[in-house]
């Protein structure tokens, strides 16, 4: 059974907004703490946040077990049940094409409606490879959404263009390149209207890439204060660009220093912040590192900006 046309559309139009991955709380012991998972992911949609992605980056994907995996998305049904009847989960699945098209069967069975395929982590990639391996895993879950998730520029519009010809149940791109003049080219020359694109770069690259035809974004501010990706979002969406620039200027500092040092504490200035305002612990898994002293007083300061300390 495949996606219909009208269901495309539908998950389509579910994706222009704020989409958002949950942290993974870590316990003092290092497992995942799952009830506090579960509150996280609540308390985001109770906060308006309509898209949660269990498994995506800022969720450490690549230093959960699969078991751990499973169990993220899992945890984040479960806690979605009763809550927004808009809210959809989009899946993060990766590694080889058979861990990934298991997971999404997973994430299917736990009602899911959309996957995310994560950028390829494998050291030798072809373009060629590349729509390969995606048309692999969204034809072997036709009834499903599937979002690509791109990180480099080696991928062109015409690659996309092609690989959505193979598998039709493509319904979203989040590009990550911090290009929005690349963005602009590669989204025409894939389709702009036959995607919803979302700013993969978060809430920094959110307003130009809007202004190039982006309707949504991906956040991991949105952990932190889902108020302030949805300020965004509404003032792009009113196309009142002063607005949404003044929620850019609050949030860039914190965004800035996510993205020092090639993105190496990502995830651990959310989580420093997060635990500055008691909803989970600073642990983070390496590759990621705990915060030095200086930045974790340098996120104290902005929270205390944005009236959250």
């Amino acid at each position: 059974m495949s996606l219909t046309p009208a269901a495309a559309e539908a998950l389509r139009h579910a994706l222009a907004t704020v989409v958002v991955v949950p942290v993974t709380p870590l316990s003092a012991d290092g497992d995942p703490d799952w009830e506090t998972y579960a509150a996280l992911t609540g308390r985001l949609i109770d906060g308006g946040i309509t898209v949660i992605t269990p498994n995506g980056n800022t969720g450490e994907f690549y230093a959960l077990s699969h078991a751990e995996a499973r169990q993220a998305v899992e945890t984040a049904a479960k806690a979605s049940r009763g809550r927004d009847p808009r809210t959809e989960l989009l899946a993060g699945v990766g590694h080889d094409i058979a861990t990934a098209v298991e997971a999404a069967r997973h994430a299917q069975d736990h009602g899911a409606r959309m996957i995310m395929i994560h950028e390829p982590v494998h050291p030798y990639i072809s373009a060629e490879g590349w729509v390969d391996y995606h048309a692999a895993i969204a034809n072997a879950v036709p009834d499903l959404g599937v979002v690509l998730y791109l990180r480099t520029e080696r991928i062109t519009g015409a690659h996309i263009a092609g690989l959505a010809d193979r598998a039709p149940n493509i319904v979203g791109v989040k590009y990550g390149v911090r290009d929005a003049t690349k963005f602009a080219a590669v989204a025409r020359d894939a389709g702009i209207d036959r995607f919803t694109w979302l700013a993969g770069g978060a809430e920094l690259t959110a307003p130009a890439y809007w202004g190039c035809g982006a309707h949504g974004f991906t956040s991991g501010l949105a952990n932190v204060s889902p108020g302030l990706a949805l300020g965004m979002l509404d003032a792009l969406r009113a196309n009142d660009f002063g607005a949404a620039m003044k929620v850019w200027e609050s949030v860039r500092r914190f965004e800035e220093l996510r993205l020092a040092d090639s993105s190496a504490d990502n995830v651990s200035v959310v989580k420093e912040a997060m635990a500055q305002l008691g909803l989970c612990r600073a642990d983070v898994r390496p590759p990621s590192r705990p915060l030095p002293a200086n930045i974790s007083g340098e996120i104290r300061g902005i929270l205390r900006e944005w009236d959250l300390a």
